[in-house]
């Protein structure tokens, strides 16, 4: 299970990272975030750094948070393990066949997943799984 504290989650990522390095045995959840990882190299310097703890990545200067961009591949990998939502699995298959590119695929789809969880938290709701699907439907189908 992730930390909740955005420190300890940062820390756990630069931690997979480093036991990634240095050959160690990932479990669990630590080989989904070290293949994240490896698919992102222009993260890497980035994260390993101190100042990545404390850091904040503003939208409004242009930033992209790299600790949120691999959650979303990290929250994505695990839909697609339990085909959760029932379906998923198989319209990753097909975006991916369909674009020729399983990362700009799980891109396209993680905009839809930003979108879902942004207005269920505008909401106060839980996240629209059928929404999330359709908007994952319209994009596969372009």
């Amino acid at each position: 299970m992730f930390p909740q504290d955005r420190e300890q989650l940062r820390r756990f990522y630069q931690n997979v990272w480093h036991k990634q390095e240095q050959g160690h045995a990932l479990q669990g959840v630590e080989l989904i975030i070290a293949q994240v990882l490896a698919q992102h190299p222009e993260y890497h310097e980035l994260i390993q750094g101190p100042e990545a703890i404390e850091r904040d990545f503003s939208v409004e200067s242009g930033q992209t948070n790299p600790f949120l961009h691999m959650g979303m591949h990290i929250a994505l990998a695990e839909q697609l393990q339990a085909d959760r939502p029932g379906g998923i699995r198989q319209l990753h298959q097909a975006m991916a066949e369909r674009r020729g590119d399983v990362h700009e695929a799980e891109h396209q789809m993680m905009e839809c997943l930003g979108l879902v969880m942004w207005e269920a938290q505008r909401n106060n709701t839980v996240p629209d799984e059928q929404a999330y699907l359709e908007c994952i439907r319209k994009l596969a189908s372009k």
